[in-house]
């Protein structure tokens, strides 16, 4: 068995705003205010893994009967890079979809087979945010688990995913 997971990545920031000083439009039937709640996504001035995927290779000789999401743990090696940041508060996910039997995996080419992720050595449940201060990034870790009580096929398997970091 051998396998790879890819993480994309995208820096980004949410400035929230409330918009109530709009002036007031002219309607047919006599005149209104309007109130608009917007969200606008901007670029984080960081840069993830110098603009390149993030891969995960696990190699080719897996047993399939040692998967147990201890064996074969890797590190997830990525940089971060941000500059006139002037906010460290920032958070990180990896978006993606994650297995029905272990909400930190994602799933995998393979039904009973997933990547389990941890951040700082504890579970990084997939799309939830985990905070940190920058410069100080999350270690991320990915490790092979399977589907409590299966016994897995051998074959490649892959999974992707988007790793995000924002402004808390």
């Amino acid at each position: 068995m051998k396998g790879t997971v890819t993480l994309h990545r995208l820096a980004w920031r949410t400035l929230a705003g409330l918009l109530t000083a709009l002036p007031m439009l002219a309607l047919a039937a006599g005149s209104g205010s309007i109130t608009i709640k917007v969200t606008v996504l901007a670029p984080l001035p960081c840069v993830i893994n110098d603009d390149r995927p993030i891969e995960v290779w696990f190699g080719d000789d897996l047993l399939t009967s040692k998967i147990d999401g201890s064996n074969y743990l890797k590190s997830v090696d990525y940089s971060l890079d941000c500059k006139a940041n002037t906010k460290n508060a920032m958070k990180l996910k990896v978006e993606g979809n994650a297995t029905n039997f272990e909400r930190s995996a994602l799933k995998t080419n393979m039904p009973d087979l997933g990547i389990a992720l941890k951040a700082d050595g504890s579970a990084l449940t997939i799309n939830n945010w985990v905070n940190f201060n920058y410069p100080d990034k999350p270690v991320l870790q990915a490790v092979p688990v399977k589907r409590p009580g299966t016994t897995l096929s051998g074959g490649d398997f892959t999974s992707t995913a988007t790793l995000m970091v924002g402004y808390q």
